[in-house]
């Protein structure tokens, strides 16, 4: 098994490369144009000349917005965000959505009670009341 691990990597940084160029826009290529490029991936691939020559040379780097790291983007930040269970508001809304549910069941027992006792006057002959 690890008798071919040197060779699937070496597989696994050729294909990366190849659809790495591909996939780059025109603009971002340098040095060569892009055709030379995946051109240079393809025959020295297996010596992995190509494909490192592609990423430490071929592509136009770009650093990210605000020139800062992802670890400087927390640093000194707080969480902005609270667990449903210790946001105060979303508690309220749960509340609020309890009292109107609650007001609902109760406006249908209401009805049923009143629909019950209807069809027990009908089955006694009784007339129904009118309302």
């Amino acid at each position: 098994m690890f008798r071919y691990l040197p060779f699937l990597l070496v597989l696994a940084l050729w294909i990366y490369a190849f659809i790495d160029c591909l996939n780059t826009p025109e603009e971002q290529v340098r040095g060569l144009p892009k055709v030379v490029w995946v051109i240079i991936i393809l025959l020295f691939g297996e010596v992995l000349v190509g494909p490192i020559a592609w990423l430490v040379a071929g592509k136009h780097r770009v650093a990210p917005a605000g020139g800062s790291t992802p670890s400087e983007w927390h640093r000194g930040t707080a969480a902005q965000w609270v667990a449903p269970d210790d946001n105060p508001e979303f508690l309220k809304s749960l509340k609020e959505e309890n009292k109107k549910d609650e007001a609902l069941l109760k406006d249908w027992e209401a009805d049923l009670r009143r629909r019950e006792e209807e069809l027990r006057r009908r089955e006694r002959g009784e007339e129904p009341k009118g309302d």
